[in-house]
């Protein structure tokens, strides 16, 4: 993930909905063509680790190796505590280089937060090993009401305060395969998963799953008081358009978009 600086990872705040953030990762496992008999597996900001051991169990037999690669040393500390990883490398993937050409690069709600996709993905395509396979995993949710309401009151309470740039996001399907289609063989699919959040004393299940990622870089540019503020805004407003069900959880649909780039041999 690239957009480290001047935010402080939780791992705590972020794995507090580890369920629903893995089941994407499995669909994405199940899903991948087939590997190059030899080169390494790489979990691509891969974050504390939560798909190590299923990548491990899946696709790491034989003595291929499982190689993690994030910029948070908070999250590679707790992926490191899996005792998964044959390696693991704190670096930005837009700069990164494998030591080796991989047979996969795995990447599972990560490149959302990284710069110039078009210039990006041919990039690792090309760093791949002939055959290998690049899977990619992001949210795709930006338009969602979940996404934009951070959006509107933080543009409302702090005009200009926000780098649009700063945030997570994803291209069309169009782009992607426009961008895969001359390195490999590409397949592109969306999901929407109805996660049920449980309920939270404090606050809002809706808000603290948004909180501890796409409203990272929103939150990282006002000090305490103007956060404290914006995340009470965000409680007061949320429930209009995700209610709360009898014990208090949230049925709350989310999109994700998925896509696999084949290198050709």
């Amino acid at each position: 993930m690239t957009v480290e600086t001047g935010m402080n990872w939780d791992p705590g705040a972020y794995n507090r909905f580890r369920g629903p953030r893995l089941r994407p990762a499995l669909d994405l496992m199940r899903a991948l063509p087939e590997l190059p008999a030899e080169g390494d597996v790489v979990d691509l900001g891969c974050g504390a680790g939560d798909a190590a051991e299923a990548l491990v169990q899946s696709l790491c037999a034989g003595g291929r190796r499982l190689i993690g690669v994030d910029t948070s040393e908070r999250m590679l500390a707790r992926a490191a505590a899996t005792r998964q990883y044959s390696a693991l490398t704190c670096a930005d993937m837009v700069t990164w280089t494998p030591e080796s050409a991989p047979a996969l690069l795995f990447s599972n709600a990560a490149l959302q937060w990284a710069a110039d996709h078009r210039a990006l993905l041919p990039r690792l395509v090309r760093a791949l090993r002939p055959g290998g396979v690049l899977a990619v995993q992001v949210p795709y949710q930006t338009a969602a009401p979940s996404h934009q309401l951070w959006l509107s009151l933080a543009a409302k309470r702090f005009p200009g305060r926000v780098d649009p740039d700063s945030l997570p996001d994803a291209m069309t399907p169009a782009d992607y395969r426009a961008i895969g289609a001359p390195l490999g063989a590409v397949d592109l699919w969306e999901t929407s998963y109805y996660q049920h959040l449980p309920p939270a004393e404090d606050g809002h299940p809706v808000r603290l799953f948004t909180q501890s990622t796409f409203a990272k870089p929103i939150l990282a540019v006002l000090d305490q008081q103007e956060q404290d503020a914006l995340i009470d805004a965000y409680e007061m407003s949320i429930g209009a358009a995700y209610g709360k069900d009898a014990e208090g959880g949230v049925l709350f649909p989310f999109r994700r978009l998925f896509f696999t780039i084949k290198r050709e041999d």
